[in-house]
């Protein structure tokens, strides 16, 4: 398995921060979009930081325990989940926890632009994302952390996915 590069939740939100700066620097979205599930807490800080509207489009792309150095097949939901407006979508920003091979990226562009409800509506598709690996061959258009190595990158809330929720109620009940 390859090295981990462990993120506090206080890195985390600076980088979201720098990551805020660099968009306002150079682009006005109209619409976020963001990749599910690694792209949600990026989404929500960069929708409450521009004050737009949101779109989320679930994608499964790991399978499996063990899987963390391998992409699996990549399963996209049915529709956009969001309560923005069709042509709020002229002006989108994708965006995505990091690109890892750039694969889940790639795939995402073609798929948004050919999303029947919004495609009409799409004049640009900008994407951002925290970290770009060294193996990425996909060359966001916004991002604060290029790595030099490709480390698995252990994000703030990642640790819950090893809790069983038996464990988080003994806790609470002996902090109580």
């Amino acid at each position: 398995m390859a090295d981990k590069l462990i993120i506090s939740f206080n890195e985390y939100t600076k980088i979201v921060e720098q990551l805020a700066i660099q968009i306002h620097k150079s682009y006005k979205p109209t619409v976020l979009v963001g990749i599910m599930r690694g792209a949600a807490p990026i989404i929500d800080i960069l929708s409450r930081i521009f004050k737009l509207p949101i779109a989320y489009i679930v994608i499964q792309s790991y399978s499996g325990k063990g899987q963390e150095d391998h992409q699996g097949e990549l399963m996209f939901a049915r529709e956009i989940s969001s309560l923005a407006k069709e042509e709020d979508f002229s002006k989108v920003l994708l965006i995505d926890d990091l690109s890892d091979t750039g694969l889940t990226l790639n795939k995402s562009i073609e798929w948004l632009k050919e999303y029947g409800p919004t495609k009409k509506f799409i004049k640009e598709v900008k994407t951002a994302c925290l970290w770009k690996k060294k193996s990425s061959t996909f060359e966001p258009d916004f991002c604060p952390v290029r790595l030099d190595s490709d480390p698995w990158i252990v994000q703030p809330t990642e640790h819950y996915e090893e809790i069983p929720i038996e464990e988080i109620l003994k806790k609470k009940n002996r902090a109580d």
